[in-house]
C-alpha cells in the first residue's frame, strides 16, 4: 500500500500532537502528462487556494484558538499535498502550544505550515490567518460572470464522462465571461463526489457556444480526478481547440473536511482574480462552500 492509499479510504488515527510526517505529496504529473502539460514549460500561471476552516491550536496557557487559514501553492509546484494528509496535519496542531496569546500561537502555527508545506512541495507556499469573523471580499469584483444554465434554461446533455468534442466548432465573439455551478467530478482515489463552481474567461476571438461548454462541463460529471487536475483539464481543453488570446479558468469546490480547494490558471497574472488569489485576502464563498 503507498501512502496516498493508506490515508485516503482509511480508517486513520488522528495525530495528537503536531505531526508533519503524515503530509501526502502528489506529483502534478500523474495528470499533466495525459495533457501534454511539461511542468518545467507550464501553458499557464495560477495557484492552488486552499481555506482550512478547522483550524486551531493552543496558547501556552492551554487556551484554544479559532479561525481560516488560507494557504497558495504555485501551479508551478511539482507535486499538490493530498487533501486528506493536509486535513490530518493541519488537527495535528490542534493539542499544540504555539504561543503565549492566541494572536501568538495563531501567528507561529501560520508560519510552520509555510514551512513544512514549502518544504513538502519544493516551491514558496504562502498562509494567512484570519480571525473567524473576518471581513469578506467579492470574489471577482471588477468582472460580470454570466451564470450558463441560468441564461440557456433547459439544455439536453447525454454524455457524463469527458469529451472535448461536446466544445464545438466555436464562434467569433467579443469574449465570454461566464460561470456554471454545475461542476461536479469525483476523487481520483475514493471516487466520492467533488462539487463545484467554474468561472471561465475568454478574450476576444473563438470562443465556445455557451450551450456546448455547459454540455462540456456537465460531461465532467464522471471524472474521477483531484481539483487541481479539473481544472487544468477545462483550461488545456479550451487553450487547445479555441487559442484564445487571453484565458481564465478557476474552480471553487465545496469544502469536505473543514477544507475546500479552489485551483486557478490564466495565461497571465492579470487575468488572475486578484482578491482569491491573494493569500492575505478573504474573498466571499459560493453558496455551497
Amino acid at each position: 500500500m503507498n501512502k496516498i492509499d493508506a490515508v485516503l479510504g482509511q480508517k486513520v488515527t488522528y495525530p495528537q500532537h503536531y505531526s508533519p510526517d503524515v503530509l501526502v505529496p502528489v506529483a502534478r504529473q500523474l495528470n499533466r502528462q495525459g495533457l501534454a502539460i511539461d511542468d518545467d514549460d507550464l501553458p499557464f500561471v495560477g495557484s492552488d487556494i486552499w481555506h482550512a476552516y478547522e483550524v486551531s491550536c493552543l496558547t501556552t496557557g492551554g487556551l484554544p484558538t479559532a479561525g481560516i487559514l488560507k494557504i497558495a501553492v504555485p501551479c508551478q509546484s511539482h507535486s499538490i499535498v493530498e487533501s486528506k494528509s493536509l486535513k490530518l496535519y493541519l488537527n495535528s496542531f490542534n493539542m499544540e502550544p504555539m504561543g503565549d496569546t492566541p494572536a501568538q500561537a495563531n501567528a507561529a502555527m501560520t508560519v510552520r505550515v509555510e514551512q513544512d508545506l514549502s518544504q513538502l512541495l519544493g516551491v514558496d507556499v504562502k498562509a494567512h490567518h484570519f480571525a473567524p469573523f473576518a471581513k469578506q471580499e467579492d470574489v471577482d469584483p471588477e468582472a460580470c460572470y454570466e451564470c450558463l444554465e441560468e441564461n440557456l434554461g433547459s439544455v439536453s446533455c447525454s454524455e457524463y464522462t469527458e469529451n472535448a468534442d461536446l466544445l464545438g466548432a466555436g464562434e467569433m465573439t467579443d469574449g465570454l465571461k461566464t460561470v456554471s455551478h454545475l461542476l461536479r467530478s469525483n476523487c481520483r482515489v475514493t471516487h466520492q463526489p467533488d462539487w463545484g463552481t467554474v468561472i471561465i474567461r475568454m478574450g476576444k476571438g473563438l470562443t465556445p457556444k455557451p450551450s456546448d461548454l455547459l454540455r462540456y462541463i456537465v460531461s465532467l460529471r464522471g471524472e474521477n480526478h483531484f481539483h487541481e487536475e479539473i481544472c487544468e483539464l477545462i483550461f488545456k481543453r479550451l487553450a487547445d481547440r479555441f487559442a484564445p488570446s487571453e484565458l481564465m479558468v478557476a474552480c471553487l469546490y465545496t469544502r469536505r473536511g473543514g477544507i475546500d480547494i479552489n485551483p486557478i490558471r490564466a495565461t497571465s497574472r492579470e487575468l488572475l482574480m486578484q482578491g482569491l488569489s491573494d493569500v492575505n485576502r478573504l474573498t466571499m464563498r459560493e453558496g455551497r462552500q
